[in-house]
């Protein structure tokens, strides 16, 4: 199999239906396993962007710009270097928006116009609860009682604000913890310290997806 070819094996039906319910219009979702041999899809400028040796992170690299560069093909940049930046953020093309994720078998993309859908950002993490010890780190007090009750809820928090930081880094450039990015999941939104306000799109089932969008005014 070489780095560019799909894997014979797929998620399942269940991510791509959460995948076909959050691309909004204008906007593209793909997905990778994330297979042997991905390291190497790696352009040069990509593999010299990406400071980690380890290869399970140049992997998960690897696939992630796979997807990428499947999606921005249709917007004229094939075979885009898809470099990391200085704080890990990828560079895309100007005028187009987009995020990467990752768990341990599963790369994701998201990809637009800046023009039609604003900044993005993409998180996937494996349909399991947050270990009991991570969720205060998560969770403002504001937030915990909502969330009790619902196994999966901490874990969906949890992306959730991945996928928001994501999306608001390139416009703010300022770092969020978890705790300065307060979310509804009820809702459907978030805000940060910074006065963002970012719409959450996400599905549950053999993964959590979630996909936060921010409209410029």
């Amino acid at each position: 199999m070489s780095p560019g070819d799909p894997p014979a094996e797929t998620a399942g039906p269940s991510l791509q239906n959460d995948i076909d319910a959050l691309a909004l219009p204008g906007m593209s979702i793909g997905y990778r396993l994330i297979s042997p041999g991905d390291e190497h899809a790696l352009l040069d400028a990509e593999a010299a962007s990406i400071a980690s040796s380890v290869a399970a992170v140049r992997r998960a690299s690897g696939a992630a710009r796979i997807v990428a560069r499947r999606l921005l093909a249709p917007f004229g940049y094939a075979g885009f270097a898809l470099r990391r930046g200085a704080s890990g953020e990828p560079l895309w093309p100007a005028g187009i928006t987009g995020s990467l994720a990752h768990d341990d078998t599963v790369a994701v993309a998201a990809v637009g116009q800046q023009s039609d859908v604003g900044a993005l950002g993409i998180d996937i993490e494996p349909a399991v609860p947050l270990p009991p010890e991570m969720l205060a780190l998560v969770a403002t007090p504001e937030e915990l009682p909502r969330i009790a009750d619902e196994p999966l809820q901490g874990r969906l928090l949890f992306a959730a604000k991945e996928a928001v930081y994501k999306a608001c880094y390139p416009l703010d450039r300022v770092f969020l913890e978890f705790h300065d990015i307060q979310v509804d999941l009820a809702d459907h939104k978030a805000v940060t310290k910074t006065g963002r306000a970012v719409t959450l799109h996400y599905g549950i089932s053999s993964h959590i997806l979630v996909l936060a969008q921010v409209r410029y005014p």
